[in-house]
């Protein structure tokens, strides 16, 4: 097995624990563990069997830590469209679900994702579908 000719900056334990106990989503607190697994000195190949890492997977997460330091473990932008449903209109849809539906001019006392898409659409003017609504 070769070993990783990466050079980590001396500072590279203490802005891994930092970043660690910053870290808000899961994966990227594993990518932190591991790397900072792999800069101790362990080797890549155990680090990524324990914390059931792909060796190729780690060996990424390792290879952008060296120059870009946390950054490098957090995700890129994926492309694509953007999500309909932003922030501020999954509010929108919360609150909406609190309220009486018969205060909105429906027929029914409790909301169906249908009635829910139509009284967003009409409130808000994004169209989304009766399945999109329910993931909300």
């Amino acid at each position: 097995m070769r070993t990783l000719k990466l050079h980590f900056p001396d500072d590279a334990l203490p802005t891994l624990d930092t970043f660690l106990k910053q870290a808000k989503e899961a994966r990227v607190f594993r990518r932190a563990q591991a790397v900072r697994a792999v800069v101790k000195g362990h080797r890549l190949q155990t680090v990524s069997d324990t914390l059931a890492f792909t060796s190729s997977a780690l060996r990424k997460w390792v290879h952008r830590f060296a120059p870009q330091g946390p950054q490098g473990l957090v995700d890129r932008p994926r492309p694509g469209r953007p999500p309909k449903v932003t922030c501020e209109l999954e509010k929108h849809l919360k609150r909406l679900v609190e309220q009486d539906p018969l205060e909105h001019g429906s027929v029914y006392s409790q909301w169906s994702g249908r009635e829910l898409a139509a009284v967003l659409a009409r409130e808000t003017g994004v169209q989304l579908g009766r399945e999109s609504v329910r993931g909300v």
